[in-house]
């Protein structure tokens, strides 16, 4: 991990395929999204792989959409998107003898202007998310 990355962990009890369905089917992530940022109007593939884009209704303070693109696709292992800044949030995915690790990732080292999202506060602000995201994610997998 380098110093332009915040990550955490969860265990979830599910296989890892369960949990990748979930990732990798862009119209899920408004219910597991723990920002508060990610609204509705997916638009793009029911199910995503390398290459592909999608939008998403967001906000912070005010409405606005945004188009993503995947840029990383192992199945079952691991999967990444970025927008126009190119900074990227991915999930990494381990089988574990109870089911999966799932560690989800900030990662503004990949962006155009690393320096201005350093002076942003969205950093802490990401991780704050992550912290959140995380155990939704864990209830939607082991079907709570």
């Amino acid at each position: 991990m380098t110093e332009r990355q915040v990550s955490r962990s969860i265990d979830i009890d599910a296989p890892p395929h369960a949990v990748f369905e979930l990732l990798a089917d862009p119209r899920r992530h408004p219910d597991f999204d723990g920002s508060g940022t990610v609204r509705s109007s997916i638009s793009g593939p029911s199910r995503l792989s390398l290459g592909s884009t999608f939008g998403v209704g967001m906000r912070i303070k005010l409405p606005y959409r945004i188009s993503n693109t995947v840029v990383e696709f192992e199945e079952d292992k691991r999967i990444a998107w970025r927008h126009f800044n190119r900074h990227r949030w991915r999930y990494e995915l381990e089988a574990t003898a109870s089911g999966t690790t799932v560690t989800e990732t900030f990662d503004w080292s990949t962006a155009l202007v690393p320096a201005l999202l350093d002076r942003s506060g969205f950093p802490a602000a990401n991780a704050r998310g992550i912290e959140k995201t995380l155990p939704r994610l864990k209830a939607l997998a082991e079907g709570r």
